[in-house]
């Protein structure tokens, strides 16, 4: 997706149509709209060609683009996980893991990389109650493999805007909730993890339209993502006036939650509430 999405910036900024890149690599228009939504696999030739096309000579951009390609071409760990990870959301993944910054905003759940075991378990149950117990276990699994990202060398900063109705819901029980809001207040230490939560008495707010996540990547000509997860699909938006659309939505949640340094006085709260 984001190789697809360099790949049209850079045709339009050309004046090139589908059709005359699609026989610049003997193919057809659909299939230059294919791999710009990066619905389809890349070959390094074509996408060389393309470059070509499009006038990029420069020797750093040219081999960072292919290697691009070569690693859009690469399956990731996800991979193993197929027969039950939903094929909408396996894009998300990979933008997930190349991501240097991670926005999100969470209206119901505990973000994904943020829950505990017992706590993703619950919320799988929610959706997969009569599911075998072993396939419920690999989505667990699941959950639990991608919050490798934020223990590895070099994470993503993650930002997250939680609201308070995501704490008080008591998902799994009160047990559950208690390790999982204690696993927030050990995430709050993490460096690079940045937590606000919006509370009860802010009233109506800019998330009124649901949860969503923003995702911004270290290159810096590649564009933003925007998710959107719905019950059986997921929404990926990279025009540039969607994503200022969010990320205006996301700055003014950011103002109206708790800033940071109230977040552990938050959860501590919410904690003796659980004890009561």
């Amino acid at each position: 997706m984001l190789l697809g999405a360099h790949l049209r910036r850079l045709r339009e900024a050309q004046g090139v149509s589908r059709e005359d890149a699609g026989w610049e690599i003997r193919a057809s228009e659909s299939k230059i709209s294919r791999m710009e939504l990066g619905r389809v696999g890349f070959k390094e030739r074509d996408v060389a060609d393309l470059l070509t096309l499009y006038g990029v000579d420069d020797t750093e951009e040219r081999q960072r683009l292919l290697a691009l390609a070569q690693d859009a071409n690469t399956p990731g760990w996800w991979h193993r996980y197929g027969d039950v990870l939903p094929s909408w959301f396996q894009s998300y993944l990979g933008l997930e893991a190349a991501a240097a910054l991670i926005r999100s905003y969470e209206v119901q759940f505990i973000p994904g990389l943020l829950q505990t075991r017992d706590y993703a378990r619950a919320v799988v149950m929610l959706g997969h109650a009569r599911a075998p117990q072993e396939e419920i276990g690999r989505r667990v699994d699941l959950r639990m493999r991608r919050q490798q990202v934020l223990t590895r060398a070099e994470p993503p900063q993650l930002w997250a805007v939680l609201d308070e109705s995501a704490l008080r819901r008591p998902i799994g029980g009160p047990e559950v909730m208690r390790g999982q809001i204690e696993a927030l207040i050990d995430a709050t230490k993490m460096r690079h993890v940045r937590l606000q939560i919006v509370p009860f008495a802010a009233g109506g707010h800019a998330g009124a339209g649901g949860s969503f996540s923003i995702l911004r990547f270290p290159e810096r000509d590649l564009p933003d993502v925007v998710y959107i997860e719905h019950l059986t699909s997921a929404l990926y938006l990279d025009r540039r006036e969607d994503v200022e659309e969010y990320t205006v939505a996301m700055d003014t949640l950011c103002v109206e939650a708790d800033t940071p340094d109230r977040t552990v006085d938050i959860l501590t709260r919410i904690l003796r509430d659980l004890d009561a």
